[in-house]
This record gives C-alpha cells, sequence and structure tokens, in this order.
C-alpha cells in the first residue's frame, strides 16, 4: 500500500515537490476534528441551528475573512507560523509575505487555506456557544470593516494629494 501511495504521489508531482502525505495528514485532522464535534454535539444533545439568517451569515463570512487574514499574514501573529514558514517581507499594509516549509507552512500562510477551518469552527461555536461565536463574530466583522475604512481613506488622502 505505500509503494502505491508513493508511485501515486511521484506520478501527481512530476517535477514539482507537492507533499501529498503531508496533506493527508491535515486532512484527518480536519476530519477529526469534524467528527468529534459531531461526537460531542450528539453526546451532550447540542443542535445545529434550525436555520442560518442573513445576519448570521453576514457575521461567519465578515468573521472567517478577518480571522483567517489575521492568522495567516498579521505580523502580531507569525511566532505561531515561524515554526512552519519563512519571512520574506511585507506584502501589503500591516501584512507580512512568508514561504511555507511544509504543508503545515502552507497552511498557516494561506488565507484562503485557512477559511475553511475558520469557517468550521465558527460553526461548530454556533452549535455549542452561539451568543458567545455571534459577539466574536460581530468583534472580527468590525475589525474587518474598520480595515475596510482605513484602506478607503489612505486611499482617499493620497488622491487628494
Amino acid at each position: 500500500m505505500t509503494d502505491i501511495l508513493e508511485q501515486t504521489e511521484q506520478a501527481y508531482q512530476g517535477d514539482h515537490h507537492r507533499p501529498l502525505g503531508g496533506y493527508v495528514r491535515i486532512l484527518a485532522a480536519y476530519g477529526g476534528v469534524v467528527a468529534a464535534a459531531v461526537a460531542a454535539a450528539a453526546i451532550t444533545g447540542r443542535r445545529p441551528p434550525e436555520r442560518i439568517g442573513v445576519m448570521d451569515l453576514v457575521l461567519m463570512a465578515c468573521c472567517t475573512h478577518k480571522a483567517s487574514r489575521r492568522l495567516a499574514k498579521d505580523p502580531v501573529t507569525s511566532p505561531i507560523r515561524a515554526p512552519f514558514t519563512r519571512y520574506e517581507g511585507e506584502s501589503g499594509p500591516a501584512e507580512v509575505q512568508e514561504a511555507p516549509r511544509g504543508p503545515i507552512g502552507e497552511l498557516l500562510a494561506c488565507p484562503f487555506c485557512l477559511a475553511q477551518w475558520t469557517a468550521t469552527g465558527y460553526a461548530i461555536g454556533m452549535v455549542f456557544a452561539p451568543r458567545v461565536t455571534r459577539l466574536a463574530g460581530a468583534t472580527m466583522t468590525a475589525v474587518a470593516v474598520s480595515d475596510w475604512l482605513q484602506l478607503a481613506y489612505a486611499k482617499l488622502m493620497k488622491s487628494a494629494s
């Protein structure tokens, strides 16, 4: 079985390094988190919300956006990523550019990749602690809107001068 997996990885990556084994471990961890959350919900009798309203979806989307960017790009969170990435410079206002070192580095340095985990965490929060989760969502949404306003203000100031 190991030979088949190694042959598949070699055939897939060609001349490029693609750590499929690491990706499999990340997928397994994600599946394990989801399975554990489902099992914990079943054991404790927690049920998902009957429906997700528009405002909950907006909070979840904005919170997912901001939290995943904060985890993947913020200079202050770089100590979390440092064992798995290499600093390359700044990539935008209050953001850093890092090169991943292995599959965990790819996950931690990619806001698009982290968004799935962040949204899943938010969804789990809606099952176990909806009020606190909405508060966290509102907080991160306010930060995201503030960031957009800061960027718009800077652009307006630049165009005015």
